[in-house]
């Protein structure tokens, strides 16, 4: 056996985030399977082990993998080591540079002092932040878009146990990199191939475990995604189904307190995917890349540590159903995806204020120009989806910086995505989006909008008579890219509600 190195495309979301660079973000998904597909088949390559570290990193090598359909083993880079900031006091992470800059902004950002010491300069709290926010190699140590498919990707079967909550500097990460050597070999001899694993049941393993922990909406692309690439069919709906009939447990950002790092220190993924097998919650009879099935994967797995409290029992969730909600009604009759995990309320209703990128949202917020004292507000950010971004960029520069400025008076609603940093009120994925004259493209400032995560709804409050007659008047805009791969990947791309995939006519 010969091993034969090749690389693919990344792109850092942390350099990208709220500039031009975060079209080019998404799309690359499409370009890491498709060039991991062209080499594998066109070199003849007898298995892959692909070595993914960042958000669409991992589904473009599974998508390449349902595509080449060889032995395969995905490989978590792994996750980064939790920051330390010595003015706060506690521990942060990249997201928290997002929301300082918000506090910043509306001078909410105050080192922790003793009493009878002197206040630090908010300036030398946000340098602080981004100084140790960030110690070492990794991805992102939320339960953000990284961690959330790397989970979901273990509970598929398609990594080695244990492989989606090593750190990347641990030494568990460079065994499990020498062990996939010895497991690929067994693969080949069995001829166990992706489409073998990625069945129906992993799929909703996968599910269950990311409504779970928490997860991020950016898994909602990536699963239709990937079961769209494997041939198996799932919706949507399916994913509100598995949304209903799962709790809530991980006390993990960006809503709770832990990091991935902590969740290794008391077991770890495998000891999770062992209670849900336990509670009858996953398949533990699927097939896995070990030849093994994923409840023999983890039977010799230590239990949760007794008496952590990062992972709930199912007697005491965070919430009884899942985050994730797919929300329609006319103003996403298509669908559009919603992270409410409890803390926010479950319904909001507020007067639009339209912004036609999320650029112009962010010059609003460094100008303090959205305050406590407008009433609720339903902020949206059009015109950013996978079409009109074009590449459905992410929203996590605004999301964050609403909350660093306690702006609890908002929503904020999209056709773009969101980092799985972001947290608050926030639905993303609105389908039809604005590009193709989605209702999101023409609703103006004033009109009222409730978004109801109890019955799945969110609606503009005019008429339907009202809704042709501006839709009768809407003009398409210019394409902002006419050349080049995003004028390519929007002329292809579907919508949301079916991944956002470019090969599905």
């Amino acid at each position: 056996m010969i091993g034969w190195q090749f690389n693919t495309v990344g792109v850092s979301d942390a350099i990208t985030m709220g500039g031009e660079g975060m079209r080019f973000s998404l799309q690359t998904r499409e370009i890491i399977a498709d060039s991991i597909e062209s080499v594998t088949c066109a070199q003849h390559h007898d298995a892959n082990i692909s070595i993914p570290g960042c958000d669409k990193n991992m589904p473009g090598t599974v998508m390449a993998a349902a595509r080449h359909n060889r032995p395969f083993i995905m490989i978590y880079g792994g996750t980064i080591r939790k920051g330390h900031s010595k003015l706060l006091e506690q521990p942060i992470n990249i997201s928290t540079c997002y929301e300082a800059s918000g506090a910043f902004t509306y001078g909410r950002l105050h080192a922790k002092t003793n009493p009878g010491e002197a206040g630090r300069e908010s300036s030398d709290v946000m340098d602080d932040i981004e100084k140790h926010a960030c110690p070492g190699a990794g991805a992102c140590g939320g339960m953000y878009t990284a961690n959330t498919m790397a989970t979901a990707i273990e509970a598929m079967g398609l990594s080695l146990p244990g492989s989606s909550s090593y750190p990347a500097e641990s030494p568990e990460k460079r065994r499990e990199c020498e062990r996939a050597a010895q497991v690929i070999r067994t693969t080949m001899e069995k001829d166990l191939r992706p489409r073998d694993i990625m069945t129906r049941a992993s799929f909703e393993n996968a599910l269950v475990l990311t409504m779970i922990l928490g997860g991020s909406t950016n898994g909602v692309l990536h699963f239709l995604a990937m079961a769209n690439t494997a041939g198996v069919p799932l919706t949507i709906d399916d994913i509100q189904r598995a949304s209903d009939r799962t709790p809530f447990l991980a006390d993990l950002a960006p809503s709770g307190k832990y990091y991935m790092e902590d969740l290794y220190n008391v077991g770890g993924t495998p000891s999770v995917i062992k209670m849900l097998i336990a509670r009858g919650l996953l398949d533990g009879s699927i097939m896995t890349v070990t030849g093994k099935t994923l409840a023999e994967n983890v039977e010799d797995w230590p239990s949760l540590d007794p008496g952590q409290d990062i992972i709930r029992s199912l007697d005491n969730p965070i919430k009884d159903s899942g985050h994730i909600r797919i929300l329609r009604g006319n103003f996403a009759p298509g669908g559009a995806v919603a992270k409410i995990t409890g803390k926010e309320g479950l319904s909001f209703t507020g007067k639009a204020r339209v912004y036609d990128t999320e650029k112009m949202l962010n010059a609003a917020l460094n100008k303090g120009e959205i305050k406590q004292s407008d009433g609720n507000l339903v902020v949206i950010v059009r015109y950013e989806g996978p079409k009109g971004g074009p590449g459905m960029p992410e929203q996590l520069k605004a999301s964050a910086a609403i909350m660093g400025a306690g702006l609890s008076n908002l929503a904020l609603v999209t056709d773009g995505r969101y980092s799985g940093a972001s947290h608050g009120f926030i639905v993303g994925h609105v389908v039809p989006e604005a590009m193709v004259g989605g209702p999101i493209a023409l609703v103006k400032d004033g009109d009222v909008i409730t978004i109801d995560a109890v019955r799945n709804r969110i609606d503009v409050d005019i008429t339907d008579e009202e809704m042709e007659k501006r839709r009768s008047e809407w003009k398409a805009p210019e394409p902002r890219v006419k050349r080049g791969v995003l004028a390519k990947y929007a002329k292809l791309v579907g919508d949301a509600s079916h991944g956002a995939v470019t090969d599905q006519w």
